[in-house]
């Protein structure tokens, strides 16, 4: 009797595997953001246009939306502009910097939140928390050292992208009850991308003087279609790392803790520096100080998670 076969399809059901195969795809979005020749703005807009689209097919997503409340609405599409400024930053710091960077700065995301939180949330704070994050700072000095100068903007732009992810996530937590969750996702989706489209439209217009082309493109190639290696990359990217790990995640999540889930988050920037590694050779680019500034600052966030489990 052939049992290999069961196994294997008993591995692909593991919520375990689904979560890891989940974070293993979202740790490919910086090496493609670093892959797509296209600037962050661009690149971001497409992305969110390109998912929502795929979503709004489904009569099931558009029930979902229409059976919100007006409020409700309203504060998803709010949250739908903040996950659009933070893609822009994430990508911008992937351009600017490069993509283990990004993927240090997004370990920040869990030290932002408890610092929020209770301001957000009402919870009470604690000190402990408040000494996770200081622990922090000695990590962060050290990636700022182990890198370039030049990357230091890069830098700045992903610690002000985890901001965001943490500001976001506090108010998704507190509306997502509320509706269905792919729902919740084709409405953040088409605000965040309309509101990237209104802001081309305003610089077509009106170019900001002395913009970054890892952020901003010239104006008349605003609305350029993605061409050549650049749509197969963000074909991948918008389905093979947004919406297929996004219900593969939540077919786990359903089986696992919130603390085994959130463990299993904190490892994407060590599975996005070893893929950066591995296929775009940014060891080279980097020094020492910096894998360890990383591993300072991924071991704090691991200490947290412990502690909230407690």
């Amino acid at each position: 009797m052939n049992t290999a076969a069961p196994s294997r399809l008993h591995l692909f059901t593991n919520p375990w595997f689904q979560i890891h195969f989940c974070v293993l795809l979202w740790g490919f979005t910086a090496i493609l953001g670093k892959l797509i020749s296209m600037p962050a703005l661009p690149l971001v807009m497409w992305r969110m246009l390109m998912v929502a689209a795929a979503l709004m097919l489904m009569p099931a997503v558009w029930r979902g939306v229409l059976a919100m409340s007006s409020r409700h609405r309203l504060g998803f599409m709010v949250v739908g502009v903040l996950v659009a400024l933070h893609w822009l930053t994430f990508y911008g710091a992937v351009k600017l910097a490069n993509a283990s960077v990004a993927a240090t700065c997004m370990a920040l995301v869990p030290i932002f939140l408890c610092v929020m939180e209770p301001f957000l949330t009402g919870s009470q704070f604690k000190r402990s928390e408040l000494a996770l994050g200081v622990l922090v700072l000695p990590g962060i000095a050290l990636v700022v050292g182990g890198t370039p100068e030049t990357m230091n903007a890069g830098i700045g732009v992903g610690v002000l992208s985890a901001f965001l992810v943490a500001l976001f996530s506090a108010l998704n937590k507190r509306l997502i009850a509320h509706a269905d969750a792919l729902s919740v996702t084709a409405l953040e989706m088409i605000s965040g991308g309309g509101f990237l489209v209104l802001v081309s439209v305003f610089l077509s217009y009106w170019p900001l003087a002395g913009s970054s082309g890892a952020l901003l493109p010239a104006p008349d190639e605003l609305f350029a279609l993605p061409d050549g290696d650049d749509i197969v990359y963000l074909l991948i990217l918008a389905f093979g790392c947004t919406l297929l790990p996004f219900a593969l995640s939540l077919k786990a999540l359903r089986q696992l803790s919130a603390y085994a889930s959130a463990l299993a988050v904190n490892l994407e920037p060590i599975y996005a520096i070893l893929l950066a590694m591995l296929i775009l050779g940014e060891q080279r680019e980097l020094h020492l100080g910096f894998y360890v500034g990383a591993l300072v600052i991924l071991g704090v966030v691991f200490i947290y998670s412990l502690q909230r489990r407690r």
